[in-house]
């Protein structure tokens, strides 16, 4: 490997997220940022797969939903694995980067998370709600999301949706991570607006909470967010683990909590790729 090893950013400049600003500033920062350590090409998903090994290492970043690009994604995936390329995320997650199997399995598994099933037979297990959130397995961005009544369940078609209890909640909060490491937090006050976040000042307990989704991940390096509802009796529940191309929000925090984050994304990076190709 050369003494500045070289990146492919992956990432579409130009998606748009409803309520948020263009993804594509954050990305245009990070690798401004990055070039400090890194020789950088950035790249649109679709073109992802032909680049891949002319680089020491593909950064998997702000692309917009996966589900947006499916067959290009797969195709990157299915390269990556074969030539035994270095792609950071890594491609071994258990969370949103493999769908949304894993909030079954957590909720299965009595972990803090909403409850959550995919077949009639299990809808026993669910608290008795107003209204329920029918979420597409595949979804991100609250694409395909709605709302039906308890009477409603009973006619729709499983197989690729869950569905949850619509929760009361009294905000919600996110955690980011870099490998295992903290790095900051923003909520949002207003249960109305989920993208109108603050910086959030987190406790002990929260902290505890967000870590142990960390450590059921398992993945060495990265960048992960943990997203979570604080219901009115002060619990946090998870909402979503993001371990493909979670959204950072840097221009929301300060300039010490935003160039920490450069200097320990770039540590985290220069791990990744001292610790050789993946298999």
């Amino acid at each position: 490997m050369s003494a500045r090893p070289s990146l492919l950013y992956v990432t579409d400049l130009g998606y748009r997220a409803a309520g948020r600003p263009r993804y594509g500033d954050e990305d245009v920062f990070l690798a401004s940022r990055l070039r400090a350590d890194f020789d950088i090409a950035v790249c649109h998903p679709l073109d992802a797969a032909s680049l891949l090994d002319r680089f020491d290492a593909a950064v998997v970043r702000n692309t917009g939903p996966v589900l947006n690009y499916r067959g290009a994604y797969d195709a990157f995936r299915a390269r990556a694995v074969a030539q035994g390329a270095r792609v950071y995320n890594p491609l071994d997650g258990r969370a949103d980067m493999a769908g949304k199997q894993y909030l079954l399995d957590l909720s299965a598994a009595g972990h803090p998370v909403i409850p959550t099933v995919d077949r009639a037979d299990d809808l026993g297990l669910l608290p008795t709600a107003e209204q329920y959130a029918v979420k597409p397995k595949a979804g991100a961005d609250s694409i395909g999301l709605r709302f039906v009544s308890r009477d409603e369940l009973d006619g729709l078609a499983y197989g690729d949706i869950l569905v949850q209890p619509r929760v009361d909640f009294r905000y919600e909060v996110s955690f980011y991570y870099i490998d295992d490491a903290f790095q900051y937090a923003l909520h949002a006050p207003d249960p109305e607006r989920r993208w109108l976040l603050e910086p959030y000042a987190p406790t002990e307990a929260d902290l505890v909470f967000a870590r142990s989704f960390i450590d059921w991940n398992t993945l060495d390096h990265g960048i992960q967010r943990v997203d979570a509802c604080r219901t009115p009796d002060d619990r946090l529940l998870l909402v979503e683990l993001e371990d493909l191309n979670p959204y950072l929000s840097l221009d929301l925090v300060d300039d010490r909590v935003r160039n920490a984050f450069v200097t320990a994304m770039a540590g985290s990076l220069r791990r990744f790729l001292d610790a050789g190709p993946r298999s």
